[in-house]
């Protein structure tokens, strides 16, 4: 359930930040309003997620994955410039948020390996 509530915010986010680009600086209302609806939601939904998930971990995959998100968004949607620097940068990101579940997952295992291995030692 954590995992989902991070995805929700994750997904608030973006569409905060695309209602920024829409909201042509305050002047249209709808757009202008969701910055507010979606950031606020976004908000609630991650907080939520800490309730199990490290904040180390949640902020690094809520703020790296909204930021490849949003940018690959720009490039397709917005028709913002690519090159090749942007593109290994979006890709860099999307490494460093695999990498930290990559080590979450086997931080998790270790912690279950010490623990298996200090209860056979104590008996």
């Amino acid at each position: 359930m954590s995992w989902l509530l991070l995805l929700l915010g994750i997904l608030s986010e973006v569409i905060g930040t695309m209602s920024m680009k829409l909201s042509e600086g305050f002047t249209k209302p709808i757009p202008s309003i969701s910055i507010f609806v979606f950031y606020g939601l976004s908000l609630t939904f991650v907080t939520l997620s800490l309730k199990h998930i490290d904040v180390s971990i949640a902020y690094s995959i809520w703020s790296g994955l909204g930021t490849a998100i949003i940018a690959t968004i720009g490039i397709l949607y917005f028709k913002e410039s690519i090159s090749l620097i942007k593109l290994l940068s979006i890709l860099a990101i999307i490494a460093g948020v695999v990498g930290l579940n990559i080590s979450e997952e086997m931080h998790g295992k270790k912690a279950s390996v010490s623990h298996i291995e200090l209860k056979k030692d104590i008996n």
